[in-house]
């Protein structure tokens, strides 16, 4: 079974937010409950209370069902929830005319006017801010002001001086307004959250096509002048060889040399594509944690490693530095390279400890990044083949630790040139 904290530290920031942000409207409900229903029985007689409780819950029950419906929407799940809204609407003018008439002709003496009141500004305050979360913003203002004119519409009605009338629709204006804001602000922080990760996953999806333009490029440069020449001395060849001169032989030879040197050099580039050098990528890692918001410290010298150990360390580098971006939710990473006694010691720590397994490990998203995903899998592998090793895991609370080693090769002097990280 699943903790609560895995299920938590599994969501991505804007679903944190959202999660935070809808039961936030939840607890609203509640909160009417608790602060106008219950609040109720210390002002009037258990009956009253009791009536004025029950229409508080009624209209907690609608408005929550309706917040609901309208965070789908404005996360862009399900349409518009037209008809919960008109529920809504119906229900808030509804209970809170019911509370105007008790006001005004129900039970008096003990507070029972000073109750009716309360319940009857409390709805419309709590029903204002829920329905602005389900309508356009430019709407909000005016349904404020609707209510509040229909306000002094029914306090009139009912019978009140219409000097309360006023300061009572003043007043529906004020608390409505407030919640109203409240709501739409708190919609709007949720944008900026969800535009922000989108933006984010824009930036990384724009590096791997600079990335691929870079590749091609490269090919471009190496295969497109001795392409051309071969395609040229091909032709040639069949020319002379039409003409039955010898020369047809030496144009194939040279062509042939030709396709042998650019299959040498396609090799040379593919190297190169899936090499990773150590130092390149630390400096890769600090730029793309620092543009997310990351602290990104890495202390150590890499001068003078040699190219299979450079490689294989990089590649933990490269590895780690997308799984904080892509599974953690850290604000600091901290890189140490460092040498102890023949061996090069690659630490990654990050204090984002929801950092877990490759998208496509399919393995427990509870279990620690160590114990599964492919892309450690693929560290692993690309270790040991230089005798190195690789451990992944919790390091204290809230922190997350990669630590690679790899042994120096015997008679090597990268050791003296390697700094210890302070």
């Amino acid at each position: 079974m699943r903790r609560p904290s895995g299920w938590w530290r599994q969501k991505s920031t804007p679903e944190k937010v959202e999660t935070y942000t809808r039961w936030s409207f939840h607890f609203l409900g509640l909160s009417e409950i608790a602060g106008i229903g219950l609040a109720s029985y210390g002002r009037t007689g258990p009956q009253l209370a009791t009536v004025l409780s029950l229409m508080v819950v009624a209209h907690a029950v609608v408005g929550m069902a309706t917040v609901s419906r309208s965070l789908d929407w404005l996360v862009g799940r399900r349409p518009q929830p037209v008809r919960q809204l008109w529920v809504l609407g119906a229900v808030t003018a509804a209970l809170a005319v019911l509370a105007a008439g008790l006001a005004e002709h129900g039970p008096s003496g003990g507070g029972a006017e000073a109750a009716a009141l309360g319940v009857f500004v409390g709805i419309q305050g709590f029903g204002l801010g829920i329905l602005a979360l389900g309508v356009p913003r430019r709407r909000a203002g005016a349904l404020v002001l609707g209510f509040s004119a229909g306000t002094g519409v029914v306090t009139f009605a009912a019978g009140m001086p219409w000097l309360g009338g006023v300061i009572l629709a003043g007043f529906v204006a004020l608390v409505g307004g407030f919640f109203a804001s409240t709501a739409m602000l708190s919609v709007w922080l949720l944008n900026v959250v969800y535009a922000l990760h989108e933006a984010k996953e824009t930036e990384a999806r724009l590096a791997v096509a600079e990335e691929r333009l870079r590749f091609g490029r490269d090919l471009h440069d190496v295969m497109g002048r001795n392409l051309a020449v071969i395609a040229l001395k091909s032709e040639l060849a069949v020319q002379l060889a039409r003409r039955g001169r010898p020369e047809a032989v030496e144009q194939m030879i040279e062509a042939q040399r030709l396709a042998q040197e650019s299959q040498r050099e396609v090799r040379d580039v593919v190297r190169g594509y899936r090499e990773a050098a150590l130092e390149v990528e630390l400096s890769g890692a600090r730029g793309v944690l620092s543009a997310a918001g990351i602290v990104a410290e890495v202390t150590g010298e890499t001068e003078g490693l040699p190219a299979e150990v450079q490689s294989a360390l990089g590649w933990v580098v490269r590895e780690a530095t997308t799984n904080v971006l892509r599974h953690g939710d850290a604000k600091k990473v901290v890189v140490t390279v460092q040498m102890v006694k023949g061996r090069v010691v690659l630490t990654v720590e990050n204090d984002g400890v929801a950092q877990g397994p490759d998208p496509s490990a399919g393995a427990d998203a509870d279990a620690p990044a160590g114990t599964g995903g492919s892309g450690l899998a693929g560290l692993r592998e690309r270790l040991s083949a230089v005798g190195g090793t690789l451990e992944a895991g919790a390091a204290g609370k809230g922190l997350f630790r990669l630590r690679a080693e790899v042994p120096l090769p015997a008679g090597d002097g990268a050791g003296a040139a390697l700094g210890v990280a302070s």
